[in-house]
């Protein structure tokens, strides 16, 4: 013959007497109630039990969500680093190009030469920072990585044209962008 659940849990030591014997009681309690039908005093611990497996469930869903938006936006900053990489323009010259990196709020320059400068002055391409070192790269790509990282573009420069006042006595002598002193 099978032993009931009862012996099979005292057995594996999961559970001891007075346990046992207080499951029998309320068990035969609850018959009897139920027999005179008087109202049977409810068990709030499954209740409790199953809101508290609840809840861990929607913290963990929580913590989850958290993980994979962390994972998310590490996969960007990886896309957005290796269009970098691919996309980088070489800027070997004779040329300082001084730009304000707004991470540290600090003037910065490279060198480039006098093609890469004029393009970089008339916004068709872009600095942008890439591990510890800045790369210039063209504007459409660093579009592209500021959708994925934002921080990294760090200078583009402005393509609209600032309309002169007709009455401005120096409308005639506009400053070039590129001016270099």
């Amino acid at each position: 013959m099978a032993k009931s659940l009862a012996d099979q849990l005292l057995g594996a030591g999961l559970v001891d007497e007075k346990k046992v014997k207080k499951a029998k009681q309320d068990k035969r309690k609850a018959k009897k109630m139920a027999k005179s039908g008087t109202a049977v005093e409810t068990d709030d611990t499954a209740s409790r039990i199953q809101a508290e497996r609840d809840a861990q469930a929607e913290r963990d869903r929580a913590l989850n969500r958290q993980r994979q938006a962390v994972e998310h936006e590490k996969a960007l900053r990886a896309q957005a680093m290796q269009m970098l990489a691919q996309h980088q323009q070489p800027t070997d010259g004779e040329i300082n190009f001084n730009f304000v990196d707004p991470r540290t709020n600090t003037v910065k320059k490279i060198f480039v030469d006098s093609h890469v400068q004029r393009h970089l002055a008339n916004g068709n391409l872009a600095i942008c920072a890439s591990q510890e070192k800045y790369v210039v790269v063209p504007k459409n790509i660093a579009d592209k990585v500021a959708e994925r990282f934002a921080d990294a573009v760090i200078y583009v420069a402005d393509q609209h044209v600032e309309e002169v006042a007709e009455d401005d006595p120096y409308k005639d002598y506009q400053i070039p962008d590129d001016l270099m002193w």
